[in-house]
């Protein structure tokens, strides 16, 4: 702000000035008091009288708005999710009245907006109906079976009132007995709960129906299990090893940012989400039969569930307060997703549900997914989070080709910085320092997001010493990193000879469309690109067998590198065949293993990193 200097008054002009002043302070008749404006009351209540349908109705009142006009609006994405979902397009009969049940007028004025004209009524109630019949974490679901909401998807919010309390009140269909959400219940209304502000709200899905509850307690909070099917499994088991990862992250952290949480099982399917102290995960239940299911299934959730600091209180500036009607862009998602990918493996080696050599090929496997693939040398680690809405979601071709994931090259990212934090300040910090210092500074004290720079400040500060080649090649470029130095720290050993695989390389991915093997991308280079096949053709047969609904790389399992294979494809409605020459592809496994003889100090950091 600019000051502007005034000149004083003197002479005779500061008491003529007063007399003047005081003449009208006689005169001018008391002013009415002025009676603040009362602030908007916000409730939705949601229904679902007829689950077969698959439409929730909702009701959102407002009282006390401003103006002539209100603007309604539908989010186009939900947090935790890098792609527009564009929810508005499953809304139906958008109505809108005043309190007595008189229409108002009103007008739909972009994809995701419904402007009222409100008249300057006391109270505006609006309401609509939503499709939901697609179960997964980021989609709402409307069945016999039961109801799930992602409520970014399902409720409005009156434009320029985010930051207002509301309250939602779930009436589930008839003969559902049970209300599941991270949501705290309002005292003495039965289905009624309380957010106060709409990112809250946006960020706490509900499950209703018929689900199993299980309740535990860990690192002296309460912990809720809320399931539609877990199948046959230990339920002891299960709350007992979710326990074990709760204090293994309360005990890396220092604290827990929540007062209660809940962990929603929506059903079958696959993904999971993060919220502010839920999360919504898929589970088939016929996986957690053998160990190797049930493994993977705690390392899901161990991800989920550490989100709930890298993410929800560790972010980037970026993500929140949010902006529900675009991309919320960010370059960090690296760190982000990627990170939280690498702590799953070390929650579960805390909470001793992880063994050592488990971890140490977890993250060979890892690293072999991003460094083997061909976008491994067309994109950097912060341009895949920079571009996770472009495309990252929906798979194609050219995005296989030309693109990495965030999640597993973040992963690598993770192990780099922290075993160069470790080994550089010689074990007196590690990557668990900056995220203790990232959760206290940022999201305790100051109350917002990191930049990228303050993201390499903390982990430099960490190690004693610049971190360049981490930040600014690894991060930034395409050029090959050398694991084996930062590995060589806990000594440790990475293979990185490449191999000729026993298996035929065709170099084309297929998917099942109707009972039809249809190639849904076709890699650069490979046998099937040189000889011209293409995304959306479908192989019809293999040296003239039939092709079966079986996985492609399972029928040439049957033949052999160099093996000659005539393929009869079809494309838009014209067959052709091709023969091509089965290839051998030779690539690093990245398998990280024990070095035989290593040196006290590689021993103490690697003692002191995994248990």
């Amino acid at each position: 702000m600019k000051t502007i200097e005034r000149p004083r008054p003197g002479g005779r002009i500061l008491p003529v000035l007063l007399a003047i002043l005081a003449c009208a302070a006689v005169t001018l008749p008391a002013a009415a008091p002025v009676r603040a404006a009362a602030a908007p009351s916000l409730s939705l209540t949601v229904s679902m009288e007829r689950p077969s349908t698959h439409y929730y109705h909702v009701v959102f009142r407002a009282e006390g708005l401003a103006g002539d006009v209100q603007d309604f609006k539908m989010p186009v994405w939900t947090p935790g999710y890098y792609q527009i979902m564009d929810y508005a397009k499953n809304v139906k009969d958008f109505r809108a009245e005043d309190g007595a049940g008189r229409p108002l007028a009103w007008d739909k004025t972009a994809k995701n907006t419904w402007r009222v004209r409100t008249g300057r009524a006391a109270a505006v109630v609006v309401s609509y109906d939503v499709y939901a019949f697609n179960r997964f974490v980021a989609a709402s679901y409307l069945a016999d079976d039961g109801g799930f909401i992602t409520p970014a998807g399902v409720f409005m919010h009156a434009a320029g009132l985010l930051g207002r309390p509301v309250t939602v009140s779930v009436r589930p269909a008839p003969g559902w007995t049970q209300v599941s959400t991270g949501l705290d219940p309002v005292a003495g209304r039965p289905g009624t709960f309380a957010a106060p502000d709409f990112d809250t709200l946006y960020d706490c899905p509900f499950l209703i129906g018929r689900q199993e509850i299980l309740t535990f307690e860990a690192a002296g909070r309460p912990h809720t299990v809320a399931a539609y099917d877990l199948g046959s499994f230990d339920r002891a088991r299960f709350t007992g090893d979710l326990a074990r990862i709760v204090e293994a992250a309360a005990a890396l952290m220092g604290d827990l940012p929540y007062r209660h949480y809940t962990f929603l099982v929506i059903g079958p399917g696959g993904g999971g989400l993060e919220h502010l102290n839920s999360t919504a995960v898929t589970l088939n239940p016929a996986s957690l039969d053998d160990a190797g299911g049930y493994k993977r299934w705690l390392t899901f959730v161990a991800h989920e569930y550490f989100h709930l600091f890298n993410v929800k209180a560790i972010r980037p500036l970026t993500l929140g307060p949010f902006d529900y009607d675009r991309e919320n862009y960010t370059d960090l998602l690296w760190f982000s997703e990627g990170v939280t990918v690498y702590y799953e493996h070390l929650l579960l080696n805390r909470a001793g549900l992880m063994a050592r050599d488990e971890v140490l090929d977890r993250l060979g496997s890892t690293i072999a997914v991003y460094e083997n693939a061909p976008g491994r040398a067309h994109q950097p680690a912060r341009l895949s989070s920079l571009d996770a809405w472009n495309g990252y979601f929906g798979r194609s071709e050219h995005v296989s080709n030309t693109t990495i994931s965030y999640y597993d090259i973040g992963c690598g990212l993770g192990l780099l910085l922290d075993l160069g934090i470790r080994e550089a300040s010689k074990g007196r910090a590690s990557l668990d320092d900056v995220m203790r210092t990232l959760y206290r500074t940022y999201y305790r004290d100051k109350k917002r997001g990191f930049t990228a720079a303050e993201l390499r400040q903390a982990c430099e500060r960490a190690a004693g010493a610049p971190l360049a080649e981490i930040f600014e090649t690894c991060a930034e470029t395409t050029e090959p990193w050398d694991y084996a130095r930062y590995l060589a720290g806990a000594g440790l050993a990475i293979d990185l000879e490449p191999r000729p695989s026993a298996r035929p390389w065709f170099g084309a991915l297929t998917q099942d469309r109707n009972g039809s093997g249809v190639i849904s991308a076709v890699e650069e280079g490979s046998p099937a690109s040189r000889a011209g096949l293409s995304a959306q053709d479908e192989i019809l047969a293999l040296d003239g067998a039939r092709l079966t609904p079986r996985p492609l790389q399972e029928i040439l399992g049957r033949f052999k590198p160099g093996d000659k294979v005539r393929v009869l494809y079809s494309r838009r409605g014209r067959t052709a065949e091709a023969e091509i020459e089965l290839g051998r592809k030779a690539e690093p496994s990245w398998r990280i293993t024990l070095l035989a003889d290593p040196t006290a100090a590689q021993k103490a950091l690697l003692d002191a990193w995994l248990k």
